[in-house]
């Protein structure tokens, strides 16, 4: 099993064009695809929801997407901090109350859009498979672009890593490189660190107009 998830991996990736790919190979793209699932799980949990309120229960359209998206939030939570790797106790200040500031934004965008979604449905006197075709349609439109705007706010933001910058890579002199000795087939080690463009080859430096002379 996993090896047909792999080479289903590797099929994928190979169909993606090479900008995507690129972009999608970086910290933020990593989480973008972690964060795929929970975006997943919470629609289809609103979505369901909504379905039941607005058919079943026949509530308001403002009530329904207020409360489908409440519940839905709960769910991103969870999954949320689980797409950002984040264990133990959370920081209420820094990551649990901006993360439900955020989250009632949403509800009430997504509980408007329901309202006025579900208003002029009724203004054109739709009934029954229409109106939840309408309603809902329009409550999964905005819960993509909020998803876009959430996602955002959590990389960027909420679940930035504070405090947490890489470590800058000291820098090799090159006489510490060639002094090494014995090392075979390394390319551009010296000017990958210290931007001088020296290609390590064969345990040597090789020349290089700024460097010319020095040897391993």
């Amino acid at each position: 099993m996993s090896a047909a998830l792999e080479k289903l991996s590797q099929a994928a990736w190979r169909l993606t064009p090479a900008p995507i790919a690129r972009k999608l190979r970086t910290e933020a793209g990593y989480r973008f695809l972690r964060f795929l699932p929970v975006a997943a799980a919470a629609v289809i949990t609103s979505q369901v929801v909504l379905a039941i309120l607005t058919g079943p229960v026949n509530l308001g359209g403002f009530t329904s997407g207020f409360i489908a998206s409440m519940v839905a939030a709960a769910v991103s939570y969870v999954l949320s901090r689980w797409a950002w790797e984040r264990k133990g106790k959370p920081d209420v200040l820094r990551e649990t109350l901006p993360f439900w500031a955020v989250s009632v934004v949403v509800w009430v965008i997504l509980g408007l859009t329901t309202h006025y979604a579900n208003s002029w449905a009724k203004s054109m006197d739709l009934h029954h498979l229409e109106r939840h075709l309408v309603v809902n349609g329009a409550y999964l439109a905005m819960n993509c672009l909020t998803f876009i705007c959430r996602f955002l706010i959590f990389h960027y933001a909420l679940f930035a890593d504070r405090g947490q910058a890489g470590t800058p890579v000291p820098a090799v002199a090159p006489d510490d490189v060639a002094a090494a000795g014995g090392v075979t087939g390394v390319t551009g080690a010296a000017g990958d660190l210290n931007g001088n463009g020296v290609t390590l080859t064969d345990g040597s430096l090789a020349d290089d107009p700024a460097h010319r002379g020095v040897r391993g």
